[in-house]
């Protein structure tokens, strides 16, 4: 298995699950759930349970929530390498939850991720993590600055990096260094923030993609087909498959971050683009099956079990002349 450098986001995940739809301008009953989540975290937990070496880097504060980050990282058998601020708070994300599991609405309090300056991520500590891993994996949490700084160094080392895009209003700061990502895991709000563009079809979106330099990456439109994109020889190619319908929705949270884990599990051990977006995609299913942003039971056996009930992936055809090289 290999040896994964995640840097991110890992906070607290509060989830508000109300007993009824949701009612507008009104008090609706329901309860809360607390438990720590964030994109690059949530694909930390992933890996690490398929087997593969973790190491986390994220931005903490110097509170009780930090601590369960902590004891989190530790159960799911990942190294935890904190960026402390001691006079700080963890950031935190609260959901509130249609009883179906869809979100009617979410606050942000993510302030800490944006103090981050280049020169703490980049210290002779990481830049040896770095030098050691087999891919570096980072979601939009953290500044510009410091998010271009991680991906020069990557792209000096040749270490590939994925990302996964969190939200439109983040994954912006990315633009400086789309030539540098291997994939990108986004939805297609994400992929319109990003290009500026607008698109019909997945097909679209890889065209679109592509023409700002983006060598790779996952696209999803909520319960549309989702379309993986990676470069060759030829150009780009691309696949997309339609997820068979889900026997239960819990919860949708974490369900992209599955996706992109589920895809670079594939990705390193050297799957093609067909097998690797078919057994995200499985993955991501486990997860909507849950309560919760990770399938705590996760392993490659219950991964393997998932695929059996995937079909197979078709090809998207790409113009040509919207490859990128």
């Amino acid at each position: 298995m290999a040896n994964i450098l995640v840097i991110g986001g890992a906070h607290i995940d509060r989830k508000g699950w109300l007993s009824a739809p949701h009612r507008p301008g009104a008090s609706n009953p329901g309860h809360w759930q607390t438990e720590p989540g964030g994109g690059a975290f949530n694909a930390a937990r992933n890996l690490a349970r398929l087997g593969h070496a973790v190491t986390l880097v994220a931005p903490r504060g110097g509170d009780a929530a930090a601590d369960l980050v902590a004891r989190a990282a530790e159960d799911a058998g990942i190294e935890d390498c904190p960026l402390t601020f001691l006079d700080r708070a963890t950031p935190s994300y609260s959901a509130i939850l249609e009883p179906d599991g869809n979100l009617v609405t979410a606050l942000a309090d993510m302030a800490l991720y944006d103090m981050v300056p280049a020169r703490r991520l980049l210290s002779a500590r990481l830049r040896k993590r770095l030098a050691a891993a087999d891919l570096l994996l980072a979601d939009s949490n953290l500044p510009v600055t410091a998010l271009s700084a991680l991906a020069d160094t990557a792209s000096g080392l040749g270490l590939p990096l994925a990302v996964i895009a969190v939200s439109p209003a983040k994954v912006v700061r990315w633009k400086p260094s789309l030539s540098k990502i291997t994939c990108l895991a986004m939805n297609s709000a994400e992929a319109a923030a990003v290009t500026g563009a607008t698109a019909r079809t997945s097909g679209e979106w890889v065209g679109h993609l592509a023409q700002i330099g983006l060598r790779g990456g996952l696209i999803t439109a909520g319960s549309d087909p989702v379309t993986a994109f990676a470069a060759s020889p030829q150009g780009q190619n691309s696949v997309t498959l339609q997820p068979p319908p889900l026997d239960q929705l819990h919860d949708v949270t974490g369900a992209g971050d599955a996706l992109a884990s589920g895809y670079l599990d594939g990705l390193l051990a050297g799957g093609s683009l067909q097998s690797n977006l078919t057994r995200g995609i499985a993955l991501a299913r486990l997860t909507t099956g849950v309560r919760g942003p990770v399938c705590p039971d996760l392993s490659q056996a219950v991964l393997a079990q998932a695929l059996q009930a995937m079909p197979k992936p078709s090809q998207i055809q790409t113009p040509t002349q919207d490859s990128h090289p």
